[in-house]
């Protein structure tokens, strides 16, 4: 026991005696993956560097490549030295920035070909090399949107292509969906439908940054209470105005009635003398 605690000691001891310049660097990219890019805008993407204190970077150096890792397309964007605080791209439109634990790539005019796997290599002056990626795509629209029911669970659920960040709402007969009607579930992809009997147009609306689309269910038609209640209004309304049409009209006919008569009994009268 008394050994293995020497050894144990024996470690430790030399350990805390290694130079720190012998410990390896290290670099990351502060953005979270994967980093969506609005068409025409512009990438940036951070890198943290992380080395000790006797240790120094010699270059800094941004590369680009296709998410699917077919072929040999790699690109080099730039290599900067780390005593440049900015340094020339291969192409106007990117610019990177250097600095002591922090460098910075930014992709103006973003396009689809500027889409795919993001590489920064930090090189120290000793040759040592060490690598963050980061996978970046383009911003796309919504698509394609459907919904479908699932009888048995009296569910509906909405499904959309290939949008990037799709927001999901619910409408019936084109109000908002309440608890009378059903409930959405947390990621709004699916409608229960608690609402009996199950009818009517159920519409799923898909959105984002770049736009909407919708698919809308249509049940059975619902039968609406107020057409029942309008009927049995107007109908007395329009009973009440028939007989009172057919009052004015009989008394109207027999005032032209004895009217008739009256000429008829004068016309008489006047013949006789």
């Amino acid at each position: 026991m008394d050994l293995q605690c020497f050894l144990w000691w024996k470690a430790a001891v030399l350990i805390l005696l290694l130079p720190r310049g012998l410990r390896c660097m290290s670099v990351r990219i502060l953005n979270e993956e994967p980093v969506h890019v609005m068409p025409d805008s512009s990438l940036l993407l951070r890198a943290r560097i992380e080395h000790g204190a006797q240790e120094e970077v010699s270059a800094v150096t941004w590369e680009r490549e296709p998410e699917s890792g077919v072929g040999h397309d790699r690109v080099t964007l730039a290599r900067c030295p780390a005593a440049v605080p900015e340094c020339a791209a291969t192409t106007p439109n990117v610019h990177v920035s250097v600095g002591p634990r922090e460098t910075t790539l930014r992709v103006d005019g973003y396009g689809g070909a500027d889409g795919g796997v993001y590489a920064v290599t930090v090189t120290d002056r000793k040759g040592a090399e060490t690598t963050a990626h980061c996978v970046v795509r383009s911003y796309e629209a919504v698509h394609h949107v459907s919904v479908s029911i699932n009888v048995s669970h009296s569910s509906l659920l909405c499904g959309e292509a290939w949008g990037t960040e799709p927001r999901f709402s619910w409408f019936h007969e084109r109000v908002a969906i309440t608890d009378t009607v059903g409930r959405v579930s947390g990621d709004g992809t699916t409608l229960y439908v608690t609402r009996t009997p199950f009818c009517g147009h159920f519409t799923c609306v898909v959105s984002n940054k770049l736009g909407h689309s919708t698919a809308t269910y249509t049940a059975a038609p619902c039968r609406t209470e107020g057409r029942g209640t309008t009927a049995a209004v107007l109908c007395p309304v329009l009973l009440l105005l028939l007989l009172f049409g057919g009052g004015l009209s009989l008394l109207l006919w027999r005032r032209r009635r004895r009217s008739n008569r009256g000429e008829r009994l004068q016309d008489h009268l006047d013949d006789t003398m």
